[in-house]
């Protein structure tokens, strides 16, 4: 994620910022340009962004419930901007509590939609593509007794239960089935890997490449998800995977480490923005020194992005320990991890 600056008064800005704390313009987002600007009402509801002046446009229709600050594409008849349209079903928006959860999923949502723009992966709604469409359900649990919504995704539509919003509950099932790491973010990350390995494996003929890499598909899942909560991961999990929900199935590893490709490229491109360096006084060999001055979404190669980011993760759960709170990255990537995410990068460049 980048920073921003307000185009009025230079103040910098973040990417969920609805106005400037510092001349009180009103912000909005524009995918088509990855600009966040400050705007001009223009009159009956539409703003011209100071970033491109020439190019007046509206709001999403979302924007209404605060929960979403992106602008419509110009010319574009749709009431919704180019995340929100992929939105299928949405809670209750009159009952406060599942309006809030609700918000703040749109917010990783909108993350999620910032990366995958600036690749210009394919994006079809569910209209577009009625077989493979890309669709978005937020559900709740029902009020009385029965089956919990489950997070998940089936040829193309990911649903994610809303209580996952609930940061108690998060953390109370993230502790139950023994993660060190569950995030609203990292939900939407991941249920799309398993989108784009239809659209870029599947139907791109890459089957055989992607499963010397991360195995058989074509065992039975059902298996596979019943050996894995009765066995758990095998003892040297960590020498083959980025996680150890990812033994379960190639599916799951492809979605798995997926999720941490975005999460890596993600995080290098906000630390750039700050222009951070690692260099530690005490590494005399630069083992564990980085200058991350690059823009990690269009890096030639894994290896540019692994070197950059090893040392700046390391550095950030060493600051981490020192307020006693958990590590920002608690993973340690193997050397066929590596390998794994260099798949996943030369994939959404088109190179695998």
């Amino acid at each position: 994620m980048k920073l921003f600056r307000c185009q009025f008064c230079a103040n910098i800005l973040y990417f969920e910022n609805r106005a400037c704390e510092r001349c009180g313009h009103r912000l909005a987002y524009l995918p088509e340009t990855g600009t966040l600007s400050a705007l001009e009402p223009a009159g009956n509801g539409v703003w011209a962004p100071l970033a491109v002046p020439d190019r007046p446009s509206r709001f999403c229709a979302n924007a209404a419930h605060d929960a979403c600050n992106w602008l419509v594409p110009p010319g574009s008849s749709d009431p919704f901007c180019l995340a929100c349209r992929h939105n299928g079903t949405i809670p209750d928006v009159s009952d406060l509590p599942s309006l809030f959860a609700w918000q703040q999923m749109e917010f990783a949502k909108h993350r999620l939609f910032y990366t995958l723009l600036r690749w210009t992966l394919p994006l079809k709604t569910r209209t577009e593509d009625p077989q493979h469409g890309l669709i978005f359900n937020f559900l709740a649990d029902p009020p009385a007794s029965g089956p919990k919504v489950m997070t998940g995704h089936d040829d193309g539509v990911i649903t994610i239960a809303l209580v996952e919003a609930n940061d108690a509950e998060r953390e109370k099932r993230r502790s139950a089935m023994g993660e060190p790491y569950r995030t609203l973010i990292g939900h939407f990350r991941h249920e799309v890997g398993h989108h784009y390995w239809d659209i870029l494996v599947r139907d791109q003929g890459r089957l055989e490449a992607c499963r010397a890499v991360f195995g058989d598909d074509t065992q039975s899942y059902t298996v596979a998800l019943e050996r894995h909560y009765a066995q758990g991961a095998p003892p040297d999990w960590r020498e083959h995977y980025v996680s150890s929900y990812a033994t379960m199935h190639p599916w799951e590893d492809f979605a798995e480490t997926w999720a941490h490709y975005l999460h890596i490229i993600d995080t290098l491109e906000m630390a750039s923005a700050f222009g951070l360096q690692v260099q530690p006084a005490v590494d005399t060999q630069g083992e564990i020194s980085a200058r991350i001055d690059f823009d990690p979404y269009a890096a030639q190669g894994i290896r540019q992005i692994i070197d950059a980011w090893l040392p700046f993760v390391f550095a950030i759960n060493s600051v981490n320990r020192a307020m006693g709170i958990s590590d920002l990255y608690p993973f340690v990537l193997a050397p066929e991890v590596v390998g794994k995410l260099g798949f996943i990068h030369d994939l959404v460049h088109g190179r695998a």
